[in-house]
C-alpha cells in the first residue's frame, strides 16, 4: 500500500468541505449515465471547477468518492501513483466502487492509459477536471475517442454572480442595476473576485493572469522566449482584429527574431489554454476565412480592462466581450467597404439573428452606421432578426422596413442560456 496514497485518501475523507455557493452546473445528471463514460470538465483556471467538484462530492457522500488535486507538489508525476490510488483503495475497502475526481490530471504522464484501463476494468466512476482542450473530447487521446463527455465550465454568468452577491437584481432602482452591470463586465465573473472587496479584485486578477501564463502557457510548453510571449499577449490584448502574419510582422519590427509558425504555435497555445477564442469571418469560403483577420475575446473581460492599454476604458470593447461570451455557433461580418456586425448567430447553417454592441445610453446617441450595418447585413445575410445590445436603452427602430430590437446589456444577459 502506498503511504502517501493512503494519507492523501483518508484526509479527504476526514476532511469538512468547505461552504460551496451552487452554480448552474450540476454533475448529479451524469452521476448514472446508462453508458459508462469518463466525464471530464474543462476550462481556464479558478474559475469554479474544483468547488464544482466539491459541490458533487457533498451530494453523493465524501465516504463514497476520493477528491485529489494533481498540482499538489508532494505527488509525483507518475502514472503508477494513479495505479497506487486504486490499489490503495481496494486494501482499504475491498471491492467497493468510487467515484475519482481528479483536478488536473493532465499533469500526469500517461494518464490516459489509466484512465481507459480504470474505465474499461473497474467499476469506479472517473470524473476529470483541466485547464487544457485537450481534456476536451475532441482532442483527448485516441485510446479514450469515444469513451468521455465534456463539460466546458465558463466563468460566472450574471445570474450566477448577483446569486453569489445575494442579490435580488430587478428590485433594485436603475442606478444600482447599472452600477452592478459594470462592475460585472470591468471585474468580471471569476467567483473569487465577485466576492471580495473592490479593492482586492485587481490584486487576484493580476495574480490569476501571472499564474495561467507561467504554469499553463510557459511551463506546459517549455516556452523560452518569455519576452516574446508577454509581447505577443500584449498586441493581442489591444488588438481589436489581427492576422498571424500581421502580429508577426509587430513583434518582428520590435526586435523580435520570430516568424508565423511560432506565433501560430503560441496562440494556439492560448486558445488551448482557454485563455482566447477568435471570431472568424463570415462567408463561405474557407479559404477566404482563414485568411482574414480575427478577432480576439477572451475567457474573461477582466483581463480587457485591467490589462489592455487600448481598451481598458472602452465599454464597448468590454461589452462586446461579455456579448461574445454568451453566444454560440457566432461569426462577425465585413464587407469590402470595412461595414461591419459584431455577432452573426448560426442554427444548422442558417443566420438566424445579427447584433450589435454599443455603450449608448440614450436613442440620440446611437450611431447611424449602427443601424445601416444591420440593415445592409440583414439584405445580403438573408435575416431579419435584427439587435442592438445597448447600456441601458431598451426600444425598439422601424428602418427601411426593418424592425431593430435595442435590448440593455443587463437584459441580454439576463435572459442568455449560456
Amino acid at each position: 500500500m502506498s503511504q502517501l496514497a493512503e494519507n492523501i485518501i483518508r484526509k479527504w475523507w476526514t476532511s469538512t468541505l468547505p461552504e460551496i455557493l451552487p452554480r448552474n452546473i450540476d454533475l448529479m445528471q451524469y452521476y448514472n449515465l446508462p453508458v459508462r463514460k469518463i466525464i471530464s470538465a474543462v476550462g481556464f483556471r479558478r474559475i469554479g471547477k474544483t468547488y464544482i467538484f466539491l459541490d458533487f462530492a457533498g451530494k453523493i457522500g465524501k465516504e463514497n468518492c476520493v477528491y485529489i488535486n494533481f498540482e499538489d507538489e508532494r505527488i509525483p508525476k507518475k502514472v503508477t501513483f494513479l495505479t497506487d490510488i486504486t490499489d490503495t483503495l481496494a486494501e482499504i475497502s475491498g471491492e467497493k466502487s468510487y467515484t475519482l475526481l481528479f483536478d488536473e490530471i493532465q499533469n500526469i504522464p500517461n494518464w490516459s492509459m489509466w484512465a481507459r484501463r480504470i474505465i474499461e476494468t473497474t467499476n469506479h466512476k472517473l470524473f476529470i477536471t483541466g485547464s487544457s482542450s485537450k481534456l476536451a473530447s475532441s482532442e483527448l487521446p485516441t485510446e479514450l475517442r469515444g469513451r468521455s463527455l465534456t463539460i466546458r465550465i465558463n466563468p460566472l454568468n450574471f445570474k450566477e454572480f448577483l446569486r453569489f452577491k445575494k442579490i435580488d437584481f430587478e428590485s433594485l432602482p436603475q442606478t444600482q442595476q447599472l452600477h452592478l452591470t459594470r462592475e460585472y463586465i470591468t471585474y468580471g465573473g471569476f467567483p473569487e473576485v465577485s466576492l471580495v472587496d473592490e479593492g482586492k479584485k485587481i490584486l487576484i486578477i493580476n495574480e490569476y493572469y501571472n499564474t495561467f501564463v507561467s504554469r499553463d502557457i510557459i511551463e506546459r510548453h517549455n516556452i523560452r522566449n518569455v519576452a516574446l510571449l508577454n509581447n505577443l499577449l500584449k498586441l493581442i490584448l489591444n488588438s481589436p482584429f489581427y492576422t498571424i502574419s500581421g502580429i508577426t510582422k509587430s513583434l518582428i519590427s520590435i526586435g523580435f527574431d520570430t516568424g508565423k509558425a511560432t506565433i501560430s504555435r503560441y496562440i494556439s497555445y492560448l486558445e488551448e489554454s482557454f485563455f482566447l477564442q477568435n471570431l472568424e469571418l463570415h462567408t463561405p469560403s474557407i479559404k477566404k476565412r482563414g485568411k482574414a483577420q480575427r478577432k480576439p475575446y477572451f475567457v474573461d473581460s477582466s483581463f480587457l480592462f485591467n490589462l489592455s492599454t487600448e481598451f481598458s476604458n472602452n465599454m464597448g470593447r468590454l461589452m462586446e466581450n461579455i456579448v461574445f461570451n454568451n453566444l454560440s455557433d457566432v461569426y462577425y461580418w465585413k464587407n469590402y467597404q470595412d461595414k461591419e456586425i459584431d455577432f452573426v448567430i448560426r442554427e444548422k447553417e442558417i443566420n438566424t439573428k445579427l447584433i450589435q454592441v454599443s455603450f449608448v445610453e440614450s436613442k440620440t446617441e446611437i450611431k447611424e452606421r449602427e443601424m445601416n450595418n444591420l440593415i445592409l447585413g440583414s439584405d445580403i445575410l438573408k435575416c431579419d432578426d435584427l439587435t442592438l445590445i445597448t447600456w441601458s436603452v431598451q426600444d425598439t427602430v422601424k428602418k427601411d422596413g426593418k424592425i431593430i430590437k435595442l435590448i440593455p446589456l443587463s437584459k441580454f444577459l439576463l435572459q442568455a442560456n449560456h
